[in-house]
């Protein structure tokens, strides 16, 4: 009679490993999802920061001398710190391992985080 109860606890060890076992792998197989979904998430929201700053620029360039807008850009993406940067003709936005460049017509000025002034004077285009 002790050997039946000794094998039940030993065969209700066994399958309570495996049960913790495969719970483990479920939630890493969800955690490992929703990762990928955030770094999706991230990659659209750098392309549409890049692009908004594009249009704001070409918006700009088309309109007469005394145009001025104000526009923002976010703060941070998903929680995490990004760049953003003119340099020559290109908008770049990067966040971790992943940027995007999008030409833009010709800007003097740089762009800022957060609040964003833009003006045509003189036939020219300036950010803040």
């Amino acid at each position: 009679m002790n050997k039946r109860r000794g094998q039940g606890a030993i065969e209700f060890m066994i399958v309570f490993g495996f049960m913790m076992f495969a719970a483990v792998v479920f939630i890493e197989v969800i955690q490992e999802s929703q990762s990928d979904k955030n770094k999706e998430k991230e990659i659209i929201i750098v392309q549409n920061i890049a692009l908004d700053v594009q249009d704001e620029i070409a918006l700009a360039s088309e309109s007469t001398n005394g145009y001025s807008r104000e526009f923002t850009t976010p703060v941070n993406i998903l929680g995490k710190d990004y760049s953003i940067t003119l340099i020559e003709s290109y908008v770049f936005v990067g966040v971790d391992d992943y940027s995007r460049s999008f030409k833009i017509l010709n800007v003097s000025g740089n762009i800022n985080k957060g609040f964003n002034i833009i003006k045509k004077e003189n036939d020219a285009v300036y950010l803040n």
